[in-house]
């Protein structure tokens, strides 16, 4: 399944359909270093970072490309579910046990004794940060996802496309850069249901 290595509800991209007089193309690259150069090459040739997208079947950072960072909100989630896992475990740990109407003694071990409450701290901790990344990284990726999306099959077999939208009478300059660059092909986008 293709990552969509910046994704158009992030970065603001728009279709060209929103943009009257431009056409979508998509160019295929064989590796990272060309689909790098090529984003360099668009930049020159005045299109701005919402203007394209990367989709690979690899992952591929954006450094790697030479993209700008995406903004995302799963450090901030996991966080917060550390710190809800680390109250949970502290109210069941130090309050739960003088929850009972009679406390319970265990031989002459303190009512929260050491180390089995170093454990439980612990792993409630690390529960809390485990769902909330997942749950994070779920809500960031958008998925699932209904709607039809630009894609061409040759990035199953580890292409790299990128997608990016262009004035009308430009095209041509644009294919022929691209092309220059080493893409195997250049063609108009087509919308599929994945």
């Amino acid at each position: 399944m293709a990552d969509n290595i910046s994704s158009k509800e992030n970065s603001g991209q728009v279709s060209s359909k929103e943009r009257p007089g431009s056409v979508s193309l998509l160019a295929v690259f064989p590796d990272l270093g060309p689909a790098a150069d090529a984003i360099d090459k668009l930049r020159d040739l005045g299109l701005s970072d919402d203007q394209m997208n990367v989709i690979s079947g690899i992952p591929a950072t954006e450094a790697m490309l030479g993209r700008p960072r995406q903004w995302t909100n799963v450090p901030r989630l996991a966080a917060g579910g550390a710190v809800v896992g680390f109250l949970g475990a502290a109210f069941l740990v130090f309050v739960s046990p003088y929850l009972y109407p009679v406390p319970i003694q265990v031989g002459r071990q303190a009512f929260v004794p050491g180390p089995p409450t170093v454990v439980i701290l612990f792993e409630l901790t690390m529960l809390g940060l485990l769902l909330s990344t997942f749950l994070g990284v779920f809500l960031d990726s958008y998925f699932p996802n209904y709607r039809p999306m630009e894609y061409v099959k040759e990035i199953s077999d580890g292409k790299i496309a990128v997608f990016f939208i262009c004035p009308g009478e430009n095209c041509e300059k644009f294919t022929k850069a691209m092309t220059a660059l080493g893409a195997e092909k250049v063609e108009a986008a087509e919308v599929f249901h994945l």
